[in-house]
């Protein structure tokens, strides 16, 4: 009896760990800010956590981003204001486009 449970809970086990290492499919967020000059930096929170992206005229990417809801800033130069977008949500394996983001004065 005893080889038995051991047996059994050997198995259970190893079934959680190899289902443990399903393929995990990330996400991303994208998007274009206009005009491209208004702009010093784009952040994205999650909880506790902030990614910045890189700015190529105006474009940024956030890659590798697992499900969730995430909020995006935006910090911009003068004479333009700073904005926030809330709860953009990622799926997995799916890219969020946010289209063209217009700065306001």
């Amino acid at each position: 009896m005893k080889k038995f449970v051991v047996a059994m809970t050997t198995m259970v086990v190893m079934s959680f760990a190899i289902f443990s290492f399903t393929n995990i499919q990330l996400g991303g967020i994208t998007g274009k800010i206009t005009p491209a000059n208004g702009v010093s930096a784009v952040a994205l929170v999650s909880g506790t956590d902030t990614l910045r992206a890189e700015l190529n005229q105006g474009v940024f990417a956030f890659t590798n981003l697992k499900e969730g809801v995430y909020k995006v800033w935006i910090k911009c130069n003068s004479p333009y204001k700073d904005a926030a977008i809330e709860r953009v949500a990622v799926k997995d394996s799916s890219v969020t486009d946010l289209g063209e983001i217009k700065l306001q004065q």
